[in-house]
């Protein structure tokens, strides 16, 4: 998921949401039903309980709530579970646990949301098709799951049902996981990559086999290292990056045309993506990629057997092509992107939801089951202000606009810009949703 909101915004501001955990606070309820709803929801396939709904099962075709899950800032689908981060840093995951993917200490698979265990002050979460990631606020980058391509980083390709520190990594402001590997972005602009390289997902001018620690994702054509980043996106066997500039660069497996460079051929670097300018963040699926610009507009390419480039169209496009929205021209308005396997979801800045592509499960969330080439608006959501798309399902949560925060001793607080100097006091209204 990429929003329109700065990664430094987000970095400041879910630091000091756990500032005011640790200090103690009350969440007061908006008074403003405007503000409305708040919580978290899902939709698509459930036969591993991954919508977190109590059930197994039957797939559901409109968004079902999830209960017990409160202030929740982010959310992320894997191939078969969920992943949600809450206000305070803590982290919850529910479904498939296979392979210890939810972080609880067990492999046993839930149908409702647990706590993963020993994270806190969380600020990103990702979800791969069986590990999870977990950035923290200090910088460092937390793994749990599978790790039989060594996509955990611990250097290891030994699994763990609890998290583990991703070896020599710091100063991570942005992760990313892909079906078996793991990328994250550092404050100084470069990648870093982890985990199956079959097809030269890492960008270090590899192929085959995998690494069980980080390495420094290289430049065009291998020529040092990629730099000036500030957002990137895992595909399920490709990686995506978003420069400074707003240029966009993809490197990995390539046979749907998801590097959209116009080739079907993979890359073991960076290759740009033509006619992109602007962008202000990317998302990979299965074999087709998105790409946000900053005037709202979503762009697609790779791909389109099941309308996942939602151009109106079933054919595929190994170069960018325009998301179309099926009752007015062209989709317009998006702050977040999030690709699934074959469907993707869009967040528009009123905070209403839209998806379109494949459908099979519900995971349009449209109360059907028609594979659709144009966006079109998820049932009954709005004041959403999180979106992530899973393998085969989706989920998203709201936050009021504002929350009133009511600590113990302001002095134990550290602030960060999104408080002033006259916020000093018992309780003030923080912003928390972009408006």
């Amino acid at each position: 998921m990429r929003s329109g909101w700065s990664w430094l915004h987000r970095l400041l501001l879910a630091a000091l949401m756990a500032s005011f955990a640790a200090a103690g606070f009350v969440e007061s309820t908006p008074a403003s039903a405007a503000d409305a709803p708040s919580g978290t929801w899902s939709w698509g396939a459930n036969g591993s309980g991954q919508l977190g709904i109590g059930t197994y099962g039957s797939p559901q075709f409109s968004p079902a709530p999830l209960s017990g899950l409160p202030g929740v800032t982010a959310v992320a689908g894997g191939a078969y579970h969920s992943l949600a981060l809450r206000f305070d840093g803590t982290v919850w995951a529910w479904g498939q646990n296979s392979n210890g993917q939810l972080g609880d200490g067990s492999t046993t698979q839930r149908s409702s949301p647990v706590q993963v265990s020993g994270i806190g002050n969380a600020v990103a979460v990702s979800a791969g098709y069986y590990h999870s990631l977990a950035l923290r606020s200090d910088g460092t980058v937390w793994a749990w799951g599978g790790n039989s391509n060594g996509q955990l980083g611990d250097g290891t390709t030994t699994g763990h049902s609890s998290p583990v520190q991703v070896s020599g990594l710091s100063g991570v402001i942005a992760i990313s996981a892909g079906a078996s590997h793991s990328l994250a972005l550092k404050g100084d602009g470069s990648v870093w990559a982890w985990g199956l390289d079959s097809d030269g997902q890492l960008g270090d001018g590899n192929s085959g086999g995998f690494s069980t620690s980080p390495v420094q994702v290289k430049g065009p054509g291998g020529t040092g290292y990629l730099t000036g980043i500030h957002s990137l996106g895992a595909g399920s066997y490709h990686s995506l990056a978003v420069g400074t500039n707003g240029l966009v660069w993809g490197w990995g497996r390539n046979d749907g045309g998801q590097l959209g460079n116009g080739t079907t051929t993979r890359s073991t670097t960076p290759v740009q993506v033509p006619g992109l300018t602007g962008t202000s963040g990317v998302s990979g699926g299965t074999s087709h990629s998105l790409a946000m610009k900053s005037d709202g507009t979503v762009w697609a390419w790779g791909m389109n057997d099941y309308g996942s480039l939602g151009n109106g169209t079933y054919l595929s496009s190994p170069t960018p092509v325009q998301v179309k929205e099926a009752a007015s021209g062209f989709l317009a308005g998006a702050v977040a992107i999030s690709a699934g396997w074959y469907h993707n979801l869009v967040l528009k800045s009123d905070g209403t939801v839209w998806s379109w592509g494949l459908n099979w499960y519900g995971q349009l969330g449209d109360s059907g089951a028609s594979t659709r080439p144009e966006a079109g608006q998820v049932n009954g959501l709005t004041g959403i202000t999180a979106i992530g798309a899973g393998g085969q399902h989706s989920l998203a949560a709201g936050l009021p606009r504002t929350v009133t925060i009511t600590w113990d001793n302001p002095a134990d607080i550290v602030y960060g810009t999104l408080l002033s100097a006259t916020q000093l006091n018992a309780s003030a209204s923080v912003p928390i949703a972009p408006s």
